[in-house]
């Protein structure tokens, strides 16, 4: 029996749509790690710790793939502290940016210029950038 290719396509379709394997929605791509970060730098420090912490910085977002944005301000009227904002594809983009050599060279240099560290995990309710 010669059936028409149109007519063999058509009820592959027609199969498919009747498991729903052929138009199941696309997977929702996975909520990016974000973390914040509040440090208080001792004040004789702070110069050198900001030269460490912009050099830090832009390598990470330059270099890595998975580290989608680092923000790093100052209190207006503190300005020894520092908060971050910190957003990475994912727990793996995360891991391997904590253990990259300019992480590790920002992490040995400014250690002893730290006086406190909390840093918080979160859930990303909405993230929008323009």
């Amino acid at each position: 029996m010669n059936v028409p290719r149109s007519l063999q396509a058509g009820v592959a379709a027609l199969a498919l749509s009747a498991t729903g394997a052929a138009f199941a929605a696309p997977a929702a791509p996975a909520a990016p790690l974000v973390r914040i970060a509040e440090l208080r730098i001792k004040p004789a420090e702070l110069d050198h710790y900001k030269e460490a912490v912009r050099e830090e910085i832009e390598t990470s977002v330059r270099v890595e793939p998975g580290v989608l944005a680092i923000y790093c301000v100052a209190e207006k009227k503190d300005a020894t502290l520092l908060r971050f904002f910190e957003m990475y594809a994912d727990q793996a983009a995360y891991e391997a940016h904590i253990a990259s050599p300019h992480f590790r060279k920002y992490f040995d240099t400014t250690k002893d210029m730290i006086v406190s560290k909390k840093l918080i995990d979160t859930d990303p309710v909405q993230l929008s950038a323009k």
